[in-house]
């Protein structure tokens, strides 16, 4: 079974909302839009080719789905590697409104039924499905235990409002941190394995009887 792979931009108050672009996501009258664009330099365009190249197929959510479709198959490029990879591979949408998808390879996902979906297109991928952006998709997924991996981007900037990874509601869970660095910018890049539920306990004064 391949793995499923979010990789999602946040601030450091949890905002994941329209990273790339003024205009891309101004729901709620969202108006920082572009927030990660001046972060973009030669470490972080390393390690996001670097995911790249695990990829075997897309799943993504209606709104990144439709901010990528607007952007990436104009890179005519066969040399980028984001690019090559998202206009040549599967890619899986979820939604229930999109009906007829104009990108090549585009399969959607009703939803329905999201785990045994998800679990399925994770037993015929052969590499990693990758989640890129779908903030509300990544918590859907995280809440039903199908994501495996997550590469947690946090830039140095604070916008005080925006649409929040982990919202209140959103399920315990325990990562296990597998790797990090930081890029020159000051873009902390870790990544964590879901390990499950987790665990309490007390600080207590010792006892000195």
């Amino acid at each position: 079974m391949g793995k499923l792979v979010s990789t999602i931009f946040v601030t450091l108050d949890g905002v994941y909302q329209a990273p790339g672009g003024r205009d891309e996501d101004t729901r709620g009258g969202f108006e920082h839009g572009g927030w990660s664009f001046p972060y973009g330099d030669e470490d972080f365009g390393r390690f996001v080719s670097g995911v790249f190249d695990h990829v075997g197929a897309f799943l993504l959510g209606r709104r990144t789905y439709e901010i990528f479709a607007g952007f990436w198959p104009k890179v005519t490029d066969l040399g980028d590697p984001v690019a090559g990879k998202l206009n040549a591979l599967p890619k899986y949408v979820v939604s229930t409104t999109l009906t007829d998808p104009a990108w090549a390879g585009t399969t959607v996902i009703r939803g329905d039924a999201l785990a045994q979906e998800v679990t399925a297109l994770k037993e015929r991928t052969d590499g990693e499905l990758q989640i890129h952006g779908s903030g509300a998709l990544v918590r859907s997924l995280l809440a039903l235990d199908l994501v495996d991996t997550v590469h947690l981007l946090t830039f140095p900037v604070v916008l005080g409002s925006g649409l929040r990874l982990f919202a209140e509601g959103a399920l315990p869970t325990a990562f296990r941190h597998t790797g990090g660095l930081i890029t020159a910018a000051g873009v902390s890049i870790q990544t964590y394995d879901l390990q499950g539920r987790p665990s309490y306990g007390s600080y207590e004064l010792p006892d000195n009887g």
